[in-house]
C-alpha cells in the first residue's frame, strides 16, 4: 500500500452494495473496496479513506461520483418541489406526451411528476419562439401572486420553467430575483440556467428534476466538504457528470441534474482509457455491480451520447453518455412471478442485508449466490472484507428449488442464464438496433461481477474478444481519477438552410464556445481545451432530429452545401439513404458545443504482481447442467502468452473471472487480460 503522505489525488465511487476507492501517489496506485451505507452513503467516503489509511490532508485533488441524485428520484426522495409556469400550463408535466413507453401494458399509467398540481403555479406572460413578448410579464401583479402562493407552503426548492425562455430569459430571470427576494432559503432553479432547448415538457421536466435533487446534492456534498475539511482537506474537489466530464464541486450548484447516473460514467471512462491502451477502439462496455447492468457502446474511443435520457421514466433533456440500465446486478434477487416463471432483478438485496452469501442476514437468493453454488465463485473467496458463506447460499435456494423440482445447482445456472439473456437484450439496443454489428466490437466487463458473466453474453452475441482491465471491481472509480474536465452549452435557434445560415451557425457556435470559456476563467481550470460542435438537423416539417458533427475549423469557410452535405452524410449512415433528398428544405434547430479539459497525467492501472503460489490447480464447477472438473488460477499466475482453457475461474484483487469450456486465456496486453474462442 502507498504510504499516506504520498497520495495526491483519489476516485472514490459509491455503488449500490460496494464503495471504491482508486487512490494515485508517486508511488503508484491504491485500491479499496468497502460496504457501502445505503441511509448515509456519504459515509462510505470516509469509511473507503480510513480503509486505505489514506489522511485527507495529504489529497490534492478528490475525484467523487455517486448515485445519490439518482436514488433521490428513484426512491422520491428529493426536495419539497414547487413549480412555477406560463399562464396556461400548469398542467404540462401531468399531460406530458400522448406515446406510451409500454404499448401493449392494458394497465400502463404515465409516470408520476415530482410536482402536484397544487404545488404548481402559472403566471401571466407570454415569450414567443423567437424571443420577443406577446404578453409582458408585470412584475408587481407576478410578486403579489408568487408571495400569495409561498405564504405558508413548505416546500424546500422552486423549479421556474417559462414558455420560450431558452429564447428569451428576461421573464424568467425577473421571476427568479422576485423569489429570491420573497424566500431566500429556497434553492431556486431556472429553465435557462438548466436547459436552453426547445421541447416545453422534456425542458420542463429536467427544470424539475434538476431542481428536485438539488438540495439533495447540497446537503450530501456539504457533508462529505464538513468531513473533508475536518479532517485537513484543503485540496480540490470534482464531481463526475452523466456526459463522462468531471467538474469543480461548486459547479453542480448550476445544475445538479448532471449528476444523475454519474457513476456508470466514470466506468465507460475508465473502460475506454484502458482498453485503447491494448489498441482497443471499438468496445463494448459491461458494468455489472451490485443491482443492476450497465451497457454502453463505444465507436472510435468515443462513446455514444444521447441528447435525451430517462430517469425513472422521466425525460432528462441533457447530454448524457448512451448507457442502457437492466436491473440485473449480483445483489439482484431470484424469485417466481405470478404465472410460475422464474425471474431475476431488478430487485436487490442490495449491500444491507445483502445476498444470504454474506452472512448478513439476507435469506432471498441472489445472482451473488448462485455463483457461489455453481463454483464461479470459490466459497472460501473473499469479496472486499467479506468472507462468503456458501451453506447461506444454498438454504436460499433450497425452498425455490424444491418448489421447481430441481437441483440447488440447476436452479442457480438457470438464473444466471436469464440474467445474461437480460445483459445480451441490453447491448442489442446500444448495438444491432443503432445499426452496429456487435461482432465487431470487443466486450470489456468490469464491476464485481462483470467478469462473471462476460464470455456467456459474448458467445450469445458471437463476440471473438473479452477485454477484461486489472482491478476491474473498481474501474468506475478508476474512471473518475482518468476523467477530463467537461463543460456542455446548448441552445435552440432554428436556422433554415439558406443564404444566411452559415452567418448564423458562426454567430452561434461563437457565443458558446465563448461561454464555455468563461466559465472555465470562473473556475480557474488551466490547461488545453479541446471544443468538439454538433448541429441539430431535420427537413423542415419533421418531428426529430439528426446531431451532426461540426468541425469548428471548418466554420471560417462554411457553406450551405457543406451544412446539407454533412446532414445527408449522417442521414444515410442511419436511415441507409439520404443523397437523393436535395431539394427537400433543410433546417437547423438546435446547437450544441462541448468542451473537454483533458488532465495533464493519466496513470495506468498496474498490472497484477505475479504470484507463483496461484498456479492453476482442480476446482469443481457445475457448468452446462452438470458437474465438470475446472482450473482455479490467480490472475498473477497467469503467463503473458496466456494458453490456460476453460471451464477456469481466475481470482483477481477485485473480481472473478468466469473461463468456460470453449475460451481460453490469450496474453496479458498492457495489463488487460485478454480471452478469445478456443481453436
Amino acid at each position: 500500500m502507498t504510504h499516506a503522505s504520498a497520495m495526491t489525488r483519489v476516485g472514490i465511487e459509491i455503488g449500490g452494495t460496494f464503495t471504491d476507492l482508486v487512490a494515485m501517489g508517486p508511488e503508484g496506485l491504491t485500491v479499496v473496496k468497502v460496504p457501502s451505507v445505503p441511509r448515509r452513503p456519504d459515509a462510505g467516503v470516509f469509511d473507503a479513506l480510513d480503509a486505505a489509511g489514506i489522511a485527507a490532508a495529504a489529497i490534492d485533488e478528490l475525484v467523487h461520483g455517486s448515485t445519490v441524485a439518482t436514488n433521490a428520484v428513484l426512491e422520491r426522495k428529493g426536495a419539497r418541489l414547487a413549480l412555477i409556469v406560463t399562464e396556461g400550463f400548469r398542467d404540462l408535466l401531468h399531460l406530458q406526451r400522448q406515446d406510451r413507453s409500454r404499448i401493449f401494458d392494458l394497465f400502463y399509467r404515465k409516470p408520476e411528476p415530482l410536482v402536484l398540481r397544487r404545488e404548481t403555479l402559472d403566471v401571466r406572460e407570454r415569450t414567443l419562439s423567437d424571443g420577443s413578448h406577446a404578453v409582458a410579464l408585470d412584475a408587481a401583479e407576478t410578486e403579489a401572486r408568487i408571495a400569495a402562493f409561498l405564504a405558508g407552503r413548505d416546500c424546500e426548492a422552486v423549479a421556474i420553467c417559462l414558455l420560450n425562455a431558452f429564447a428569451n430569459p428576461i421573464h424568467e430571470l425577473t421571476v427568479r430575483d422576485i423569489v429570491r427576494r420573497l424566500r431566500p432559503d429556497l434553492a431556486v432553479t431556472c429553465s435557462y440556467d438548466v436547459t436552453r432547448e426547445f421541447r416545453e415538457y422534456e425542458r420542463t421536466s429536467t427544470t424539475a428534476l434538476s431542481a428536485y435533487v438539488q438540495p439533495v446534492i447540497d446537503g450530501y456534498l456539504g457533508r462529505i466538504k464538513d468531513g473533508l475539511a475536518g479532517r485537513g482537506f484543503s485540496g480540490d474537489l470534482s464531481i463526475m457528470q452523466s456526459n463522462g466530464g468531471r467538474v469543480p464541486a461548486e459547479e453542480m450548484r448550476r445544475s445538479a441534474v448532471t449528476a444523475l447516473l454519474s457513476g456508470p460514467a466514470a466506468g465507460v471512462t475508465g473502460a475506454v482509457h484502458q482498453a485503447g491502451l491494448s489498441g482497443h477502439r471499438n468496445i463494448i462496455t459491461l458494468d455489472i455491480g451490485g443491482t443492476s447492468s450497465d451497457v454502453c457502446l463505444v465507436h472510435e474511443g468515443r462513446p455514444d451520447l444521447t441528447r435525451e435520457s430517462r430517469v425513472d421514466d422521466l425525460p432528462v433533456m441533457m447530454p448524457m453518455i448512451d448507457i442502457n440500465t437492466v436491473g440485473a446486478g449480483g445483489g439482484s434477487i431470484v424469485w417466481l412471478d405470478e404465472g410460475g416463471m422464474l425471474r431475476v432483478g431488478p430487485h436487490s438485496a442490495g449491500a444491507d442485508p445483502g445476498p444470504a452469501c454474506y452472512g448478513r442476514g439476507g435469506a432471498r437468493p441472489t445472482l451473488t449466490d448462485a455463483h457461489i453454488l455453481c463454483g464461479r465463485i470459490p466459497a472460501d473467496a473473499t469479496l472486499g472484507a467479506i468472507a462468503l458463506d456458501a451453506e447461506a447460499a444454498r438454504a436460499a435456494f433450497a425452498p425455490l428449488a424444491a418448489q421447481l423440482g430441481m437441483g440447488v445447482e440447476q436452479l442457480a445456472e438457470s438464473a444466471i442464464r436469464i440474467a445474461v439473456a437480460n445483459m445480451v437484450a441490453a447491448i442489442r439496443l446500444v448495438s444491432t438496433r443503432r445499426g452496429h454489428d456487435p461482432r465487431d466490437f470487443a466486450l470489456v466487463p468490469y464491476g464485481g461481477a462483470g467478469p462473471l458473466h462476460a464470455v456467456a453474453v459474448a458467445d450469445a452475441l458471437d463476440i471473438e474478444t473479452v477485454v477484461v482491465p486489472p482491478s476491474a471491481g473498481v474501474l468506475s472509480a478508476y474512471g473518475l481519477l482518468v476523467a477530463d474536465h467537461g463543460f456542455h452549452a446548448g441552445h435552440t435557434r432554428r436556422t433554415p438552410i439558406a443564404a444566411p445560415a452559415p452567418d448564423a451557425v458562426r454567430e452561434t457556435v461563437g457565443a458558446l464556445v465563448a461561454e464555455l470559456d468563461a466559465r472555465c476563467d470562473a473556475l480557474g481550470l488551466a490547461g488545453a481545451r479541446h471544443m468538439a460542435a454538433e448541429l441539430d438537423m431535420r427537413f423542415v416539417g419533421q418531428a426529430f432530429e439528426l446531431s451532426v458533427p461540426l468541425p469548428l475549423a471548418a466554420l471560417p469557410t462554411l457553406t450551405c452545401d457543406d451544412l446539407l452535405a454533412a446532414f445527408e452524410a449522417v442521414h444515410q449512415k442511419i436511415y441507409h439513404h439520404g443523397g437523393g433528398q436535395r431539394g427537400k428544405p433543410v433546417e437547423i434547430v438546435s446547437y450544441r458545443v462541448h468542451l473537454r479539459v483533458p488532465q495533464a497525467h493519466v496513470p495506468a492501472l498496474p498490472t497484477p504482481p505475479v504470484d507463483d503460489a496461484g498456479a492453476a490447480r482442480p476446482h469443481p464447477m457445475f457448468e452446462d447442467g452438470g458437474a465438470v472438473a475446472g482450473q482455479r488460477v490467480t490472475r498473477g499466475a497467469l503467463s503473458a502468452g496466456g494458453g490456460l482453457p476453460g471451464p477456469a475461474v481466475i481470482e483477481d484483487a477485485t473480481a472473478t473471472i468466469h473461463l468456460p469450456r470453449g475460451w481460453q486465456t490469450a496474453g496479458i496486453v498492457a495489463g488487460n487480460l485478454i480471452l478469445t474462442r478456443s481453436r
